[in-house]
């Protein structure tokens, strides 16, 4: 029913055709030209300036042939680095880079899926209900893409986000994560003229950072400091040190707990130093707390859920619910009132430039979005 050439050409391109963050444009161009040679009324929006990204998010609706509620099917444009370059390897039906980037497949194996399921729907003329596709910017760096969308012009009320890796699994529930951003501010001195002088920001931010349990609280919950900067010469006493980082918990009430928990070693630390110090307002603690999304919750029963079962029955393959420890677009559009499941396109290895995808995975995952598009058009 469908071309895996053609998909895997698809992918090809789409892979090395390089959209960091921010420098979604040229991806974004391309496919609009193929949306709408398949019929589909396509639009950016404005959001460019409001996430630094050179495009806005692009949207397509494709009429239906069948009348039922509009399906959504959504991806992300952009990709970490380093994505300067890419130069794509397919060997014994697996798709890597040359080792010296990432692949890609994080998130263009979802949007080379969609892309070849439109095309067969078009070819076959296979019934559909409206769809409406979504492919955001700037998901890697907050999700701002989608936090950005202008959703008074979106019809659909569920549909899919294919951002997983499992092709036989469809997430239903992902944490809600608070960002943080914490500032020791120290007092410079010359580290062996005068060290006594000083206070050592980077000292005090480690003597916090050693009394905190970082990675894996319970299965509900985790936490990360992920950036540290701060210091000027191997001869300076360093005056400020910056760390940013984030807790992720499937618990409102852990998240906050765990929060306040990393925020309250540092302030410890830095009182009691204050103290002892006894010099006037240093060291001093500045730091910055933000929700970066909210948690998804999405019933056993949803018809998202019961459509995807449903596919992949008639496929012959399971399909089982699955909870997310990461966040995605799917976090942002379910805040919105609008529901997705994420389905998975067998991309591993995402984020490093081991990352691999396998031709298979991206053609069950394909055939499992055309039955469930085809399934939906009877809704």
């Amino acid at each position: 029913m469908l071309n895996s050439d053609r998909l895997a050409g698809t992918f090809r391109a789409l892979a090395e055709t390089s959209s960091l963050s921010k420098r979604e444009a040229k991806l974004a161009a391309g496919l609009r030209r193929d949306l709408e040679s398949l019929g589909a009324e396509t639009w950016v929006d404005d959001s460019g300036p409001r996430t630094g990204s050179d495009t806005g998010n692009l949207i397509a609706r494709l009429k239906g042939t069948r009348d039922a509620p509009p399906l959504l099917l959504n991806a992300h444009m952009d990709t970490v680095g380093p994505a300067e370059s890419v130069s794509v390897r397919f060997n014994d039906g697996v798709f890597t880079s040359d080792g010296t980037s990432i692949l890609g497949a994080d998130d263009k194996s979802a949007i080379a899926v969609i892309l070849e399921a439109l095309r067969v729907v078009r070819e076959r003329e296979l019934p559909h209900g409206p769809l409406e596709i979504i492919f955001t910017t700037c998901e890697e760096v907050g999700l701002a893409g989608a936090k950005n969308l202008d959703f008074s012009r979106i019809k659909a009320r569920f549909g899919y986000a294919l951002d997983g890796s499992d092709t036989e699994g469809i997430i239903t529930q992902a944490p809600s994560a608070n960002r943080f951003e914490i500032r020791v501010v120290g007092k410079d001195a010359h580290a062996g003229a005068h060290p006594e002088q000083g206070i050592n920001a980077i000292h005090l931010a480690a003597k916090a950072m050693a009394g905190l349990t970082i990675g894996r609280i319970d299965r509900e919950t985790t936490c990360n400091i992920g950036m540290i900067e701060g210091g000027l010469a191997t001869n300076i006493v360093p005056p400020l040190v910056c760390l940013q980082g984030e807790a992720r918990s499937h618990d409102e009430e852990k998240l906050e707990q765990v929060t306040r928990e990393i925020l309250g070693a540092f302030e410890r630390v830095v009182f009691e130093h204050r103290v002892a110090a006894g010099q006037d307002g240093l060291p001093r603690l500045e730091s910055r707390v933000a929700r970066s999304y909210f948690k998804t919750r999405i019933p056993e029963d949803h018809r998202l859920v019961t459509l995807a079962r449903q596919a992949a029955e008639r496929l012959g393959r399971p399909m089982r619910t699955k909870i997310s420890g990461g966040g995605s677009d799917a976090n942002i559009f379910f805040e919105q009132g609008i529901s997705l499941g994420i389905l998975g396109t067998g991309m591993r290895e995402i984020h490093t430039t081991r990352e691999f995808v396998r031709l298979d995975d991206m053609v069950r995952a394909t055939e499992l979005l055309l039955e469930i598009i085809q399934l939906h058009s009877a809704s």
